[in-house]
């Protein structure tokens, strides 16, 4: 079988040599497919742009069918199948595969012979054998054939119902019983397993790999609660093939295909798509990272009114100048709470990727930047999470170091102790509304959330009512732009986490 991890690239027509890491992997999805676009081959192939791939498709059947359910399936002639396939095989090189609906055993030994008679990436399969309903879609031939091609690829991605179909026992009721059910076709059958927990019921979600060596890496998900499922098993196959396809190991593939995939249930509402079971938001993520690297005016330095009120402070201003100030934090904190990386602080959740790359640069921050923080209000600087720099500033770090260096440098004292105030109230602020919930047991809430550090807080909050008192019209207004400012890199330094990946 193919290995995993980048290979050779193919180029035709010139003779430019380009470093294979930055290439786009191109994917080809062998499938069928749904108008509604939720599912099939449409689903694959926005999971594979939304993973990184050129996609291509390859259609085993023609099906009619919507959010509510299968109307009917056309299967169009094997030869036709060989021949789509000679078609793409021929012309392009195909770094990785994912195979999804196959119909009926001829379907599947058609695409058995194409797999093996030319060249090609990793082949990752998702047996589309079972219904949600739990109706069995493919007569005993057909399933017996797919049982035969587990062998004939790289990684497996059977639902827990598909996956009792090929190990020819009653469906898993638990996770364990899932892995120790794929650790036996994967022993068997030389190929690499993955459990999917999500037809389990609980608050957890998780995938697992299962290597036939009998190795396990659980990649944890946290349940969405919603119907709006539809399609989940091709996309997250599709997106594990790009990834692969990509140079990932396996691991990688999975954890990174879990969390975009994850992202997508928990906006699938949102999309509104029919009246039954609808699709995922196979964009969202893009959009996200989109508006991140939108290089439009912050609005807040032409616009101070905010759209979203801001919630009662826990920590109470310290007169009318500090109490506007935080009025006009509306929309920044409603957007700092709803990132993933404080949901992920609120649930228990959080992926330690994200908690220690947020560590490292929050160290990064402190000790490469201390010439700011030495001459602002800062009550945290003696405080520690345990965390050193042990990379380099990310460009949201610099870009916030560097706001501050900048303030310190060339503004007035008013102006600069405005600006160093979102460091700590809002910090603090998020740490308070954390503890509410009783789930203050990691480091980040019990280090922001502590005595000292609300102690700092409140004395910076009336040091920056004094300094406002005092202060002209013109530094008070000044001073209001470099607070908001400071605040919306705030919002940029909790996303950053979760942008890394």
């Amino acid at each position: 079988m193919p290995g995993f991890g980048p290979r050779p690239r193919k180029r035709r027509g010139h003779a430019v040599t380009v470093p294979d890491r930055i290439l786009i992997p191109r994917i080809l999805s062998i499938a069928g497919t749904d108008p509604t676009g939720g599912a099939g081959i449409q689903a694959d192939l926005k999971a594979i742009m939304a993973a990184g791939g050129y996609g291509m498709a390859v259609v085993t059947a023609l099906v009619s069918q919507n959010t509510r359910g299968v109307r009917s399936v056309f299967t169009p002639p094997p030869a036709f199948l060989a021949d789509q396939l000679e078609a793409v095989f021929t012309d392009v090189t195909v770094d990785a595969i994912k195979v999804g609906m196959l119909g009926d055993a001829q379907t599947v030994e058609t695409v058995r012979a194409a797999l093996r008679r030319f060249g090609h990436g990793p082949v990752i399969l998702d047996p589309v054998m079972v219904a949600s309903s739990g109706d069995r879609l493919l007569d005993e031939a057909a399933e017996e054939a797919v049982r035969a091609l587990v062998a004939d690829v790289d990684v497996v991605t059977p639902n827990l119902q598909e996956l009792a179909v090929l190990v020819e026992l009653d469906p898993a009721e638990t996770f364990d019983d899932a892995v120790a059910q794929a650790a036996d076709l994967a022993r068997t059958s030389g190929t690499v397993i993955i459990v999917k927990g999500g037809h389990l019921s609980g608050p957890l979600a998780d995938n697992a790999v299962v290597h036939p060596s009998g190795d396990v890496h659980r990649v944890p998900s946290p349940r969405v609660d919603t119907k709006n499922t539809h399609g989940t098993g091709c996309s997250l196959s599709s997106a594990v093939a790009t990834r692969i396809g990509a140079g990932n190991g396996v691991e990688q593939a999975v954890a990174w295909s879990t969390r975009w995939l994850h992202e997508a249930i928990m906006h699938a509402d949102a999309l509104d798509v029919g009246s039954g079971r609808g699709p995922v938001d196979h964009g969202h993520r893009g959009r996200r990272l989109a508006d991140a690297a939108s290089t439009a005016p912050w609005p807040h330095l032409y616009v101070h009114l905010p759209s979203r009120p801001a919630p009662a402070p826990r920590l109470t201003p310290a007169g009318p100048f500090t109490n506007k100030l935080w009025g006009l934090t509306g929309d920044v904190w409603s957007e700092i709470m709803e990132l993933p990386f404080i949901r992920g602080l609120r649930s228990g959740t959080l992926p330690a990727e994200d908690f220690d790359f947020y560590g490292d640069q929050h160290s990064q921050f402190s000790d490469r930047y201390c010439r700011a923080l030495a001459t602002l209000a800062a009550p945290g600087r003696g405080l520690q999470l345990g965390w050193s720099a042990t990379s380099a500033p990310s460009p949201v770090t610099m870009a916030y170091a560097d706001f501050l260096i900048a303030t310190n440098a060339v503004d007035d004292e008013v102006v600069r102790a405005a600006a160093g105030l979102p460091r700590y109230w809002l910090t603090a602020e998020i740490a308070l509304d954390l503890k509410a919930e009783q789930r203050a047991t990691n480091p980040w809430t019990a280090t922001f959330g502590s005595e000292v550090f609300l102690q700092g807080t409140i004395d910076t909050i009336a040091h920056v009512e004094r300094m406002l008192s005092r202060a002209s019209d013109q530094q008070r207004e000044a001073a209001t732009r470099a607070y908001l400012t400071a605040c919306t890199h705030e919002r940029e330094f909790f996303a950053q986490a979760d942008r890394a990946w």
